[in-house]
Protein backbone atom coordinates (compact mmCIF):
# COMPACT_ATOMS: atom_id res chain seq x y z
CA UNK A 1 0.00 0.00 0.00
CA UNK A 2 1.16 3.57 -0.78
CA UNK A 3 1.72 5.81 1.83
CA UNK A 4 -0.53 8.02 1.01
CA UNK A 5 -3.39 5.12 1.06
CA UNK A 6 -1.70 4.29 4.28
CA UNK A 7 -2.53 7.60 5.79
CA UNK A 8 -6.40 6.92 4.70
CA UNK A 9 -6.42 3.71 6.29
CA UNK A 10 -5.22 5.00 9.70
CA UNK A 11 -8.47 7.07 10.12
CA UNK A 12 -10.59 5.01 7.99
CA UNK A 13 -9.58 1.36 8.62
CA UNK A 14 -12.75 -0.45 6.58
CA UNK A 15 -11.48 0.46 3.23
CA UNK A 16 -11.81 -2.24 0.60
CA UNK A 17 -8.85 -3.44 -1.34
CA UNK A 18 -10.03 -1.88 -4.23
CA UNK A 19 -10.71 1.66 -1.92
CA UNK A 20 -6.97 1.33 -0.86
CA UNK A 21 -6.30 0.74 -4.63
CA UNK A 22 -8.40 3.83 -5.65
CA UNK A 23 -6.75 6.36 -2.90
CA UNK A 24 -3.67 5.03 -3.96
CA UNK A 25 -3.41 6.12 -7.29
CA UNK A 26 -4.28 9.55 -6.64
CA UNK A 27 -0.91 11.15 -6.51
CA UNK A 28 -0.27 10.03 -9.93
CA UNK A 29 -3.19 10.81 -11.59
CA UNK A 30 -3.12 14.44 -10.02
CA UNK A 31 0.64 14.87 -10.91
CA UNK A 32 -0.22 13.77 -14.36
CA UNK A 33 -2.99 15.97 -14.82
CA UNK A 34 -1.41 18.98 -12.67
CA UNK A 35 1.06 18.88 -15.61
CA UNK A 36 -1.36 19.55 -18.08
CA UNK A 37 -3.65 21.95 -16.00
CA UNK A 38 -2.91 23.69 -12.76
CA UNK A 39 -5.61 22.82 -10.72
CA UNK A 40 -3.45 22.26 -7.08
CA UNK A 41 -0.56 24.24 -6.47
CA UNK A 42 2.98 22.93 -5.99
CA UNK A 43 3.13 23.10 -2.79
CA UNK A 44 0.16 21.25 -2.07
CA UNK A 45 0.59 18.51 -4.91
CA UNK A 46 3.68 17.35 -2.36
CA UNK A 47 1.28 17.04 0.27
CA UNK A 48 -2.02 15.81 -1.48
CA UNK A 49 -2.93 13.49 1.29
CA UNK A 50 -2.96 14.95 3.78
CA UNK A 51 -4.29 19.15 2.84
CA UNK A 52 -6.54 17.23 -0.22
CA UNK A 53 -7.68 13.98 0.04
CA UNK A 54 -7.82 13.64 3.98
CA UNK A 55 -9.11 17.02 4.23
CA UNK A 56 -11.74 16.70 2.32
CA UNK A 57 -12.55 13.26 4.21
CA UNK A 58 -13.18 15.85 7.59
CA UNK A 59 -16.81 15.66 6.18
CA UNK A 60 -17.08 11.45 6.51
CA UNK A 61 -15.92 12.41 10.02
CA UNK A 62 -18.69 14.21 10.87
CA UNK A 63 -21.84 12.64 8.42
CA UNK A 64 -20.93 9.33 7.04
CA UNK A 65 -23.26 9.32 3.85
CA UNK A 66 -26.04 6.60 3.11
CA UNK A 67 -26.33 4.37 0.28
CA UNK A 68 -28.51 6.22 -1.92
CA UNK A 69 -27.18 9.62 -0.54
CA UNK A 70 -27.25 12.22 -3.24
CA UNK A 71 -24.60 14.70 -2.55
CA UNK A 72 -23.46 17.82 -4.94
CA UNK A 73 -20.10 19.39 -4.35
CA UNK A 74 -20.09 23.41 -5.14
CA UNK A 75 -16.92 24.92 -6.86
CA UNK A 76 -15.09 21.38 -6.97
CA UNK A 77 -11.97 22.55 -8.51
CA UNK A 78 -10.16 19.88 -9.33
CA UNK A 79 -12.51 17.41 -7.39
CA UNK A 80 -12.20 18.22 -3.52
CA UNK A 81 -14.16 17.08 -1.33
CA UNK A 82 -16.35 14.99 -4.41
CA UNK A 83 -13.63 12.58 -5.24
CA UNK A 84 -12.42 10.93 -1.76
CA UNK A 85 -16.14 11.66 -0.70
CA UNK A 86 -17.13 9.39 -3.87
CA UNK A 87 -14.20 6.79 -3.14
CA UNK A 88 -15.47 5.97 0.53
CA UNK A 89 -18.74 5.85 -0.12
CA UNK A 90 -19.36 3.91 -3.59
CA UNK A 91 -23.10 3.78 -2.27
CA UNK A 92 -24.19 7.35 -2.55
CA UNK A 93 -24.08 9.38 -5.86
CA UNK A 94 -22.12 12.62 -6.31
CA UNK A 95 -22.50 15.19 -8.50
CA UNK A 96 -19.35 17.71 -8.72
CA UNK A 97 -19.73 21.38 -9.86
CA UNK A 98 -17.68 23.95 -11.06
CA UNK A 99 -17.45 27.11 -13.66
CA UNK A 100 -14.60 26.92 -14.95
CA UNK A 101 -14.64 23.62 -17.76
CA UNK A 102 -11.01 22.56 -17.64
CA UNK A 103 -11.07 21.85 -13.88
CA UNK A 104 -14.24 19.92 -14.46
CA UNK A 105 -12.21 18.03 -17.53
CA UNK A 106 -9.90 17.02 -14.36
CA UNK A 107 -12.69 15.79 -12.55
CA UNK A 108 -13.95 13.51 -14.84
CA UNK A 109 -10.71 12.09 -16.23
CA UNK A 110 -9.43 11.27 -12.71
CA UNK A 111 -13.11 9.57 -12.03
CA UNK A 112 -13.08 7.52 -15.26
CA UNK A 113 -9.38 6.56 -14.32
CA UNK A 114 -10.29 5.24 -10.64
CA UNK A 115 -13.60 3.45 -12.22
CA UNK A 116 -15.86 5.71 -10.34
CA UNK A 117 -19.18 4.88 -11.11
CA UNK A 118 -20.85 7.28 -8.95
CA UNK A 119 -19.54 10.39 -9.88
CA UNK A 120 -20.91 13.07 -12.39
CA UNK A 121 -19.19 15.88 -13.28
CA UNK A 122 -20.39 19.36 -14.76
CA UNK A 123 -19.76 22.79 -15.34
CA UNK A 124 -22.15 25.00 -14.40
CA UNK A 125 -22.99 27.91 -11.64
CA UNK A 126 -24.35 26.21 -8.24
CA UNK A 127 -27.60 28.48 -8.63
CA UNK A 128 -28.11 26.78 -12.17
CA UNK A 129 -28.02 23.43 -10.89
CA UNK A 130 -31.59 21.88 -11.00
CA UNK A 131 -32.49 18.37 -8.58
CA UNK A 132 -32.41 18.52 -5.13
CA UNK A 133 -29.74 16.66 -3.03
CA UNK A 134 -29.33 15.29 0.45
CA UNK A 135 -26.36 17.01 1.40
CA UNK A 136 -24.18 20.24 0.01
CA UNK A 137 -20.61 20.05 0.52
CA UNK A 138 -17.80 22.77 -0.49
CA UNK A 139 -14.17 23.49 0.29
CA UNK A 140 -14.17 27.39 1.23
CA UNK A 141 -15.50 29.01 -2.06
CA UNK A 142 -16.92 32.03 -0.77
CA UNK A 143 -18.47 33.38 2.13
CA UNK A 144 -21.09 31.32 4.02
CA UNK A 145 -24.40 34.07 3.10
CA UNK A 146 -24.17 34.39 -0.41
CA UNK A 147 -23.33 30.21 -0.87
CA UNK A 148 -26.25 29.30 1.37
CA UNK A 149 -28.39 31.81 -1.38
CA UNK A 150 -26.85 29.61 -4.09
CA UNK A 151 -27.95 26.47 -2.75
CA UNK A 152 -31.05 26.67 -0.24
CA UNK A 153 -33.76 25.44 -2.26
CA UNK A 154 -31.09 22.59 -3.63
CA UNK A 155 -31.16 20.42 -0.20
CA UNK A 156 -34.09 17.73 -0.04
CA UNK A 157 -36.66 18.23 2.81
CA UNK A 158 -37.18 14.71 3.41
CA UNK A 159 -33.83 13.50 6.04
CA UNK A 160 -32.35 10.28 6.13
CA UNK A 161 -29.18 11.01 7.99
CA UNK A 162 -28.46 11.53 11.47
CA UNK A 163 -28.13 15.29 10.78
CA UNK A 164 -30.44 16.74 9.02
CA UNK A 165 -30.03 17.91 5.31
CA UNK A 166 -28.02 21.10 4.82
CA UNK A 167 -24.48 22.49 4.20
CA UNK A 168 -21.15 20.69 5.07
CA UNK A 169 -18.47 23.35 4.59
CA UNK A 170 -14.68 22.93 5.22
CA UNK A 171 -13.36 25.90 5.98
CA UNK A 172 -10.27 27.17 8.67
CA UNK A 173 -9.95 30.41 10.82
CA UNK A 174 -12.44 32.50 13.27
CA UNK A 175 -15.99 31.90 12.04
CA UNK A 176 -18.44 32.64 14.18
CA UNK A 177 -19.02 36.45 12.31
CA UNK A 178 -19.69 35.19 9.20
CA UNK A 179 -21.85 32.52 10.62
CA UNK A 180 -23.60 34.58 12.49
CA UNK A 181 -24.73 37.09 9.69
CA UNK A 182 -26.47 34.16 8.18
CA UNK A 183 -29.14 33.78 10.96
CA UNK A 184 -29.23 30.49 10.49
CA UNK A 185 -28.86 27.45 13.39
CA UNK A 186 -25.35 25.83 12.69
CA UNK A 187 -22.67 23.47 14.01
CA UNK A 188 -19.16 23.44 13.96
CA UNK A 189 -16.45 20.76 14.25
CA UNK A 190 -12.87 20.60 14.74
CA UNK A 191 -11.00 18.86 13.00
CA UNK A 192 -8.27 17.98 15.40
CA UNK A 193 -10.59 16.44 17.11
CA UNK A 194 -10.12 13.68 14.16
CA UNK A 195 -6.62 13.73 12.90
CA UNK A 196 -3.75 14.60 14.28
CA UNK A 197 -1.47 16.26 11.88
CA UNK A 198 -0.57 19.95 12.18
CA UNK A 199 -2.09 21.14 9.02
CA UNK A 200 -6.05 20.77 10.50
CA UNK A 201 -4.77 22.86 13.90
CA UNK A 202 -7.34 25.74 12.49
CA UNK A 203 -9.43 23.68 10.35
CA UNK A 204 -13.29 23.01 11.15
CA UNK A 205 -16.56 20.89 9.47
CA UNK A 206 -19.49 23.89 9.20
CA UNK A 207 -23.06 22.28 9.27
CA UNK A 208 -25.74 24.14 8.31
CA UNK A 209 -29.08 22.68 8.45
CA UNK A 210 -31.64 23.90 5.50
Amino acid sequence: MQDGAALIKKYFPDLSPEQELQFGRLQELYEDWNSKINVISRKDIDELYVRHVLHSLGIAKVQPFLAGAQIMDVGTGGGFPGIPLAILFPQASFYLVDSIGKKISVVQGVAEALGLQNVRAEQIRAEQVKGQFDFVVSRAVTRMKPFIGWVEKKVKQDSKHPLYNGILYLKGGDLDEELDETGLNYAIYNLPDFFEEEFFETKKVVYVPL
